[in-house]
């Protein structure tokens, strides 16, 4: 019981503290509405689920123990989240409210992709999941047991990201962002390629 107290409380800080995945749902709801930002969100625990097969397969021990192949993993991660910055602080087209009668699948797909990429190839949420099994799940658990908690993890990710879609997505707060979406996405923007720019820089521990 103390295990899963632990595990549980330790992925209820990792997930509502914000980053990339936040920002990546912020402007998929308030630019493209409550599926886009829905998707985005099951995009993000579905990506979550790739460091959790990594690490109990025991890969995450040599990715993590080779500077050359975490090198990689972060400079592809963080190569991901300038350019989606870059693209949101450079993006001129305008929405509004009425664009959703007309959103395609498309556009739910690509906020799918978007979400899973950015969870996927975050080095930060690999070290979280690693320090997970690490540090709060006992050696020796079993799969079932230790697949079990991946599951916990992606599902505390989708729950807390789906409450930001929802968010962010209701008429009256899109409104106001959408009036003021030039300086939104700049904002976003920049915080997508600092983070990106942190990854690359900072030692992420």
């Amino acid at each position: 019981m103390n295990e899963i107290f632990a595990v549980a409380l330790f992925t209820v800080l990792a997930v509502i503290s914000p980053g990339a995945d936040f920002a990546m749902v912020t402007r998929s709801s308030y630019a493209f509405g409550r599926r886009a930002g829905l998707s985005a969100a099951l995009g993000i625990a579905l990506g979550v689920q790739v460091h959790v097969l990594y690490t109990v397969l025991g890969i995450a021990v040599i990715i993590s123990q080779s500077p050359p192949l975490f090198l990689v993993m972060k400079v592809l991660g963080a190569g991901y989240l300038i350019y989606l910055g870059y693209k949101s602080f450079t993006n001129t087209s305008r929405v509004s409210l009425e664009d959703d009668v007309q959103r395609s699948r498309p556009d739910v797909l690509a906020a799918f992709r978007s979400g899973f990429l950015t969870n996927a190839l975050n080095p930060k949420t690999m070290l979280f999941v690693v320090s997970a099994y690490t540090q709060v799940v006992q050696p020796g658990s079993s799969l079932a047991t230790s697949l079990g908690y991946g599951v916990f993890i992606s599902m505390a990710h989708w729950l807390w990201f789906s409450l930001v879609a929802l968010f962010f997505s209701s008429s009256s707060l899109r409104r106001i962002m959408l009036d003021r979406q030039l300086l939104v996405d700049r904002v976003v923007g920049v915080a997508l390629m600092g983070l990106g720019l942190a990854v690359v820089l900072a030692n992420v521990r």
